[in-house]
């Protein structure tokens, strides 16, 4: 889409695997060169000359599968070390003298290269299973191993461990930058769309609101309303925290409501098991009358806490929708600590008679009972209710971190 941002991805490990590519045929002519120029002292020429012959053909055939994490399969690298191990094991068939002396085996150093496609395939975890296979069949080929043998092997299997732990290391690194270049793009994606609804769909609301309240009648009415979507829209621009809802026309109110159950929710994880953003499920319910006040950190719930959570706050403010007038004003307070989320719903109304709360549940109305404080004790926290006649009317619900994880 034209005006859109595009956010380029940089992968830093492909340098990686252009350099074993190199390394791959290199060490390929070193281990062929070796060879050549020491074939008189091999018991089996031709035994060495058959395994450099499908060396050389398998590194030249399968250089298409050193060119990316993609094309590098499980399949190419069980081959690839099995053909190094092979090496390694038919040095002393073929040089009966390697056996007890530090000379070269047949893959010579190529057999590094299998260990570290290993490492930057998989990181240090896979690098350390095919570099131990190297370790083991080099003592077993060279039966007595020496100080110098010991000494190689170990340094192929520190250099391939550290190798790979740097390249999960930078995939990290790459997924944190891409996440990072991803929320600039947006943020300015989001700037963009302020500007452009600013400068026509605010000020349209604006404009209904302040007609409409000056012509008086239903159309006071129809102001109102636009002024209650031009706060809602503007909350959507500043902070880019509400979802897509759905507007309901409530005839008897005769105002547009939005509930909880309206919103859209979206997973961070794909398997159901990710965490929501207990802001974005508050954020829909501000509004002209609603004032939401949030931490600037996401407030980090289970999808099952953090739903129930919100139903309560909305259960608490349909309370002060039905008992305390279409004037009254309600905040929400969102606050966040590593033990416990606290949301507190405070509201300027006339309060709540002593002993009317035991009354309703006597009368069988188990609104505060069921949809507040039902559902905070199915997650393990409280809710508290402070009224005092004529000065409003304050609940405090608090969900512990550990049960609602649970």
């Amino acid at each position: 889409m034209a005006g859109r941002e595009r956010v380029v991805r940089m992968s830093v490990e492909q340098p990686l695997w252009r350099a074993l590519t190199a390394y791959r045929l290199l060490t390929m002519v070193y281990a062929t060169l070796i060879a050549a120029f020491g074939r008189e002292k091999f018991d089996h020429p031709w035994v060495a000359a058959g395994y450099l012959a499908v060396l050389v053909v398998w590194t030249v055939a399968t250089l298409p599968k050193v060119a990316n994490a993609v094309s590098c399969t499980k399949g190419f690298l069980g081959v690839d070390l099995t053909i190094a191990l092979v090496g390694v094991l038919l040095t002393p068939l073929v040089d009966m003298q390697a056996r007890h002396q530090d000379g070269p085996t047949l893959p010579s150093i190529w057999t590094a290269g299998a260990v570290l496609a290993f490492a930057v395939k998989g990181g240090w975890r896979w690098a350390a299973f095919a570099s131990s296979l190297v370790a083991v069949a080099s003592l077993f080929g060279r039966g007595t191993p020496s100080r110098d043998t010991l000494h190689n092997v170990l340094l192929v299997w520190v250099a391939s461990i550290a190798i790979g732990y740097i390249v999960e290391v930078a995939r990290a690194s790459e997924r944190t930058l891409a996440r990072a270049l991803e929320i600039e793009a947006a943020t300015r994606e989001r700037e963009r769309l302020a500007r452009d609804i600013h400068d026509s769909v605010l000020q349209v609301l604006a404009m209904v609101q302040r007609r409409g309240t000056a012509l008086g009648g239903e159309a006071s009415e129809l102001g109102r309303m636009a002024g209650e979507q031009e706060v809602a829209l503007r909350t959507l621009v500043s902070s880019g925290l509400v979802p897509t809802t759905r507007a309901s026309e409530d005839a008897s109110l005769g105002a547009v409501v939005r509930t909880v159950d309206d919103v859209e929710y979206a997973e961070d994880g794909s398997d159901g098991g990710g965490l929501w953003d207990l802001r974005t499920l508050l954020a829909p319910l501000s509004g002209s009358a609603v004032t939401l006040a949030e931490p600037g950190a996401p407030v980090l719930l289970r999808p099952a806490a953090a739903r129930e959570l919100a139903a309560a706050v909305n259960a608490a403010l349909d309370n002060v929708r039905e008992h305390a007038g279409e004037g009254a004003r309600s905040w929400i307070l969102v606050e966040d600590s590593p033990d416990e989320v606290i949301v507190t719903v405070r509201d300027d109304g006339p309060g709540i008679p002593e002993g009317r709360l035991a009354q309703a549940e006597g009368e069988g109305r188990l609104g505060v009972a069921l949809s507040i404080r039902g559902r905070l004790r199915e997650l393990g926290g409280t809710a508290e209710l402070i009224s005092v006649p004529g000065q409003g009317t304050e609940v405090e619900l608090k969900v512990p971190r550990g049960k609602a994880e649970r």
